[in-house]
């Protein structure tokens, strides 16, 4: 596989990895106000790179379809917010500082369905990496390697505060650091997965590229506007992570535009 690839594939799980390190350097678990302001500035990040990584190079792909260019992208968008919307039913999850979990019922362990909540936002972001990589391969002339690596760098910005929102409050429970680390680790490691095989399906995916990438864009702002939003605005301080929202949609915009 290509050097380029393996390094793009990598940096979003690298982000992950170092947010779950914090573990070893803080003793308590975020501030809620640093929390809500990371969750912002998550959702900004993956909003934006729904924009302009996916929905934008989808609809330039379709552009031989003349005014229905946009039916690949609407399409692809509609089904990604219902493949959320159906693992959101069937997987048993827990979201941060809720007491209540979602999905089946089930005897897993709290830290275990806080791990499934944070991989089911992790889902989309692989397949979109893994999708726009894949589309690279191909010579695809809408996805350039800036651009690519513009969307990956996004997404390990946003899966820095993932890693960290949820290896340190198993810490604060009484874990170790060692295992709050690794729970943190284990929730990234579906992006790298997925991505692979996206891109060892590449003669497959080709074809159906603008669906995909527009597939990817919807579920990411499914996991945006049902979590992540949510928890960056319950309580005191909301303001605080629109303003996150708007700082990671600047930076990805401007990373996406300048590299890409």
């Amino acid at each position: 596989m290509n050097i380029n690839i393996v390094i793009g594939l990598a940096i979003p799980f690298l982000g992950t990895t170092i947010g779950a390190a914090c573990v070893f350097f803080l003793k308590n678990e975020i501030k809620p106000l640093v929390q809500k302001s990371l969750l912002g500035f998550a959702s900004g990040v993956m909003v934006a790179a729904s924009v302009w990584s996916l929905l934008i190079p989808a609809i330039d792909m379709s552009e031989e379809m003349g005014r229905l260019a946009f039916v690949p992208a609407a399409v692809g968008f509609a089904l990604g917010i219902v493949f959320l919307l159906g693992m959101d039913r069937v997987i048993p999850h827990l979201h941060m500082n809720a007491e209540k979990p979602e999905g089946p019922v089930t005897n897993l362990k709290k830290t275990t369905m806080l791990v499934l909540a944070v991989t089911l936002h992790n889902i989309p972001e692989g397949m979109a990496v893994g999708v726009v990589f894949a589309g690279l391969l191909s010579g695809e002339g809408q996805i350039a390697v800036t651009g690519a690596f513009a969307l990956a760098i996004g997404i390990a910005i946003q899966n820095f505060p993932e890693g960290a929102i949820i290896s340190l409050p198993l810490r604060s429970e009484g874990g170790s650091k060692a295992k709050a680390f690794f729970y943190g680790v284990a929730s990234g490691v579906v992006e790298p997965i997925g991505a692979v095989i996206t891109i060892l399906l590449t003669g497959l995916v080709v074809p159906l590229l603008p669906y995909l990438l527009s597939f990817a864009a919807g579920a990411m702002i499914y996991v945006v506007v049902e979590e992540l939003l949510p928890e960056a605005s319950e309580g005191e301080h909301s303001n605080i992570g629109t303003i996150g929202f708007a700082l990671g949609f600047l930076i990805m915009m401007i990373l996406d535009v300048a590299l890409g």
